[in-house]
């Protein structure tokens, strides 16, 4: 039998926070903490039809390729939360498929997250869950273990600890750490402000574009010399 380490599950954000969170894209809100905080190279699983999401992280370490402690994690989810698998990156087996992520929607979760591979690709697609992953590979996992849930965990270059915010949209996964949460939610807001001042601006054609000419040094190519 293997073991699971289990975690205490992490704090829950403010659920005003969250529909804040829900209505600020990624590229957002990964501006407003110095462009970090990206889960990169995970991306919305082909096909989708995406829906902007935000939940704390219930977060997975599992031995590359084994998903039994996945299958563990949702029995343990909280409805709203986002799954966050660290299956090492690796895409020689699929650890999360079409059933699983049935599953998940029936639990009530809302998004799994995989730094790793999936299965099921059209299935998962036409599902009501929104599923991220690093690749795809029809090859099933084990189910052996061992694995940790509720730890802190890496994915896509970003630590993640359960109670964490996870948003996630067609350009892909941020996280935000559950401390910064209402700092990065005005700070965003704040920002798409801005940008819909400029998308304004570029109806109007007034936009000011003389920062452009400001920041660079033009040195002509190719010239002929004259007399």
């Amino acid at each position: 039998m293997s073991t699971c380490r289990l975690h205490p599950r992490g704090p829950s954000p403010d659920p005003a926070l969250l529909d804040r969170c829900r209505a600020l894209p990624t590229s957002i809100l990964s501006d407003s903490m110095e462009r970090t905080g990206g889960v990169c190279g995970v991306h919305p699983v082909p096909g989708g039809r995406w829906h902007r999401v935000a939940g704390p992280a219930l977060t997975v370490r599992t031995r590359p390729g084994d998903n039994l402690v996945v299958h563990r994690a949702l029995d343990l989810a909280a409805p709203g939360d986002v799954l966050v698998v660290d299956a090492g990156g690796t895409l020689d087996r699929a650890v999360l498929g079409e059933i699983m992520a049935r599953y998940a929607a029936a639990r009530g979760l809302a998004a799994l997250v995989v730094d790793g591979a999936v299965r099921d690709v059209e299935g998962l697609a036409a599902g009501p869950l929104p599923v991220c992953a690093r690749g795809v590979n029809h090859l099933g996992p084990y189910k052996v273990g061992p694995g940790e849930i509720g730890g802190p965990v890496h994915a896509g270059g970003t630590v993640v600890r359960s109670g964490d915010v996870v948003v996630a949209d067609a350009d892909g996964v941020v996280v935000v750490p559950r401390e910064r949460l209402a700092e990065v939610v005005a700070a965003g807001e704040q920002q798409l402000r801005a940008e819909e001042a400029v998308f304004a601006d570029i109806a109007a054609g007034t936009l000011d574009r003389s920062w452009v000419l400001a920041a660079l040094t033009e040195v002509p190519v190719g010239e002929q010399a004259r007399p």
